[in-house]
């Protein structure tokens, strides 16, 4: 079995870019069934309503539950206070089996690591290059599960992967994806020094091809059993703990640092501002 972990599908509301405008499935559905994979976890592209994108989501994820799995898409700033109604739906009413969070919205805020923890999901986090928020994360919520994509910058900026080494291999809730990862050696170096436990195979479809992205995990040359661990059975170790049936819960409306919003492209990465 071969699981993507990351692709994102479904209409944005913007007009900036491919990344907020519109995530089609018909030409990734047929380059990854060619590149024999079986199952994809899908969520949305940007919006600026969660709760309406989430939903077109669940109805793809729902014409095809042998195929898909479904990870919520929230808002740290804009969604306030409703985190828990939003992933109570998306668990409860979709089957879902994760969160995804992208800090080109908000950083990530108490108030979702606290519903993730109440639910046992897995948090899909985009960092954009403020790896060092995993050893906060980490220290914090040691039974939430983080996954920080691309090594922790989609931008490729090696400065800020190399660094996210250092967390990946220290915290065992801490973990990444292969989406997007262009420097192949810091790739190598985080499954030789964090293990292959710690890494999810994912492309970031519909955007980039999932063949050529699996093709950098073939490319390690591991041991069937550690191949293994990153094509999927990561993925179904962290959503297997998922709580179903959680209700009234006990979160604090915590306030995310706000990220600064324009039209820019989310994968450039711009200079911290606290």
């Amino acid at each position: 079995m071969i699981i993507d972990s990351h692709c994102h599908a479904g209409k944005g509301d913007g007009l900036t870019g491919p990344w907020d405008t519109n995530a089609p499935l018909e030409k990734y559905m047929r380059r990854a069934a060619a590149a024999g994979i079986t199952r994809t976890v899908l969520f949305a592209a940007f919006h600026s309503d969660y709760a309406r994108a989430n939903r077109e989501v669940a109805r793809i994820v729902a014409s095809r539950p042998d195929r898909f799995y479904g990870f919520a898409f929230v808002h740290a700033e804009r969604d306030r206070g409703r985190i828990s109604m939003l992933m109570r739906e998306a668990i409860e009413k979709h089957r879902f089996t994760g969160i995804k969070v992208h800090r080109y919205d908000a950083r990530i805020s108490r108030e979702i690591c606290e519903v993730a923890r109440v639910h046992s999901v897995p948090v899909l986090y985009d960092v954009m290059g403020e790896v060092w928020t995993a050893e906060l994360l980490a220290n914090e919520y040691p039974d939430v599960n983080f996954i920080i994509p691309h090594l922790g910058s989609f931008a490729d900026d090696w400065r800020a992967q190399l660094a996210f080494l250092d967390h990946l291999a220290r915290h065992p809730n801490i973990y990444t994806d292969t989406s997007g990862v262009r420097r192949f050696d810091l790739l190598e170096q985080a499954v030789h020094r964090a293990g292959p436990h710690k890494v999810l195979f994912g492309s970031d479809g519909p955007w980039l091809h999932p063949a050529v992205e699996l093709s950098k995990v073939r490319a390690l040359g591991l041991a069937p059993i550690d191949e293994g661990k990153i094509l999927s059975k990561n993925f179904l170790r962290l959503v297997s703990r998922v709580r179903f049936g959680v209700y009234g819960l006990p979160v604090r409306r915590g306030s995310p640092i706000p990220a600064l919003r324009s039209s820019y492209d989310p994968w450039v990465e711009r200079p911290y501002q606290p």
